[in-house]
């Protein structure tokens, strides 16, 4: 039976997230960071207050079963601290330590400029098309129903 087109599409979709999560451990081992670590200093780095394992973890693009080690290896190689929350003893913050914001301010730029060449065979409108096809997938992703047997 041929492939339709939902099918195909998945699969490249798919194929597209492996292919970038792989060729972006070129840019990060030199660095001794994996896509994941990145993903946290990245999103810490904006967020100078810090966030609760939580919150990271609802922001991360991975597993929240991973957050817990994720963090430890973060933490243990100095580049996050976990930190009392001011009103929640049960709560840490996660915040970024000067070495964390300075390996993040080095290879950020790097990262950007790798995904402009990355992104560079779309114009403007069909990159705009291609994250609004892209947010819809993900709406519906966790809508579906098994289908009757």
């Amino acid at each position: 039976m041929p492939a339709s087109s939902a099918y195909e599409l998945i699969t490249a979709v798919m194929a597209t997230a492996d292919a970038f999560l792989r060729e972006s451990q070129r840019l990060f081992r030199p660095y001794r960071l994996t896509a994941a670590q990145f993903n946290v200093l990245n999103i810490l780095a904006e967020r100078p207050a810090g966030l609760s394992q939580r919150e990271l973890g609802d922001l991360l693009v991975v597993d929240r079963s991973n957050v817990t080690g994720l963090l430890d290896r973060l933490e243990k190689a100095g580049w996050v601290r976990r930190a009392d929350h001011p009103k929640d003893r049960r709560i840490y913050r996660i915040l970024l330590t000067v070495a964390g914001r300075q390996l993040w301010g080095e290879v950020q730029p790097r990262y950007l400029a790798v995904v402009e060449q990355v992104a560079r065979p779309l114009t403007v409108r069909q990159r705009r098309d291609c994250i609004a096809w892209l947010q819809t997938l993900e709406a519906h992703a966790g809508n579906w129903k098994l289908p009757e047997t």
